[in-house]
């Protein structure tokens, strides 16, 4: 059962609208937000902790106003634990209703607004690196995450996956909450933010579910795991589809059906997947002082601006950035 008692304490707290937005978007980020007569006192506090990996935000107001992420803001993931009153979500063509006992679940650039009701309103949100969900998400599928994974936006705290999911999230808002003792230990927070990524990838419906299910029903043929020695072996020679076949022992037809029945990808895009893969450990690698394109030459990419859009789209940041966080 989440704890919707625990007070917080206010890093900001005013009575006018135009004050909690700004406090807001210190939390969050740039927001676009609006309420009908924005002069009308607004009795409101909001308290933020954490890092540009994982963050809290806890506000308290009495409702009637809404808010868009602005152009330029970070991606992340947010995880809104509804306190009291309650809040709607433009995602597409649906409107998703948040309210107590309920966990929301969005992309901030997916959404289109976010709407509180005009109610006494108190929430929790988590936002997490966009970053740090899609490389959970390339380790579990075993593919690089590219596009929008749909994740499920409204999870039941009464399902069984509710239940560990919303435990879990109540354990590091307590942590982060009133510069709690997650903020002093590092490496608490990371394997929890870890373990918090690994939970929404395999809990959360979303588009690629399917791949988890054939991960845990159906054994790789054969066939599938000497054509993937043979791409590791020859991962940084040029390959064709044939010669990849002839070692498989199996026609390019086979492959195809095999690799798209198993692995969720053609061939090519498999190879492909495992030099990124390549790329990004030598990123990695302090000790490794090579240019992104001779890397990018060295497995394979000839085509820079291409390999850097396919690169993001995989890892949700861009080469450079890996290179930096890594000390290289």
């Amino acid at each position: 059962m989440l704890d919707a008692s625990a007070d917080f304490t206010a890093r900001f707290q005013g009575a006018t609208f135009d004050d909690m937005v700004e406090a807001l978007t210190k939390g969050f980020g740039s927001l676009d937000a609006w309420r009908n007569g924005r002069e009308k006192p607004l009795d409101w506090k909001v308290g933020f902790w954490g890092d540009e990996s994982l963050s809290l935000v806890s506000n308290q107001d009495s409702g009637d106003w809404g808010a868009r992420t602005a152009h330029g803001t970070p991606e992340t993931l947010a995880i809104v634990v509804p306190r009291t009153g309650a809040l709607n979500v433009r995602l597409g063509r649906t409107v998703v209703e948040a309210t107590p006992g309920r966990l929301l679940l969005m992309n901030n650039l997916e959404s289109e607004w976010v709407s509180i009701r005009a109610a006494p309103h108190r929430s929790d949100t988590l936002s997490l690196n966009w970053t740090i969900i899609a490389q959970a998400a390339a380790a579990i599928l075993e593919r690089p995450l590219i596009g929008t994974m749909e994740l499920a936006p409204v999870i039941d705290f009464s399902t069984a996956a509710g239940q560990l999911l919303g435990n879990l999230v109540q354990t590091m808002i307590m942590g982060l909450r009133n510069n709690g003792p997650l903020l002093h230990s590092p490496i608490a927070m990371a394997n929890l933010t870890q373990a918090l990524a690994d939970l929404v990838v395999r809990l959360i419906p979303h588009r690629l579910s399917h791949l988890l299910d054939k991960k845990i029903h159906l054994i790789t043929p054969r066939h599938i795991r000497r054509a993937i020695e043979f791409m590791h072996a020859n991962i940084a020679q040029p390959l064709t589809m044939q010669s990849v076949a002839e070692a498989a022992g199996v026609s390019i037809r086979a492959l195809e059906v095999g690799f798209r029945d198993f692995k969720g990808a053609t061939p090519a895009a498999y190879l492909r997947t495992l030099r990124l893969h390549a790329v990004r450990e030598d990123l990695r690698d302090p000790s490794n002082r090579q240019p992104l394109r001779d890397l990018c030459l060295k497995w394979g990419f000839f085509h820079f601006g291409r390999f850097s859009a396919i690169y993001r789209a995989a890892y949700g940041e861009k080469p450079s950035d890996t290179r930096k966080r890594y000390g290289g």
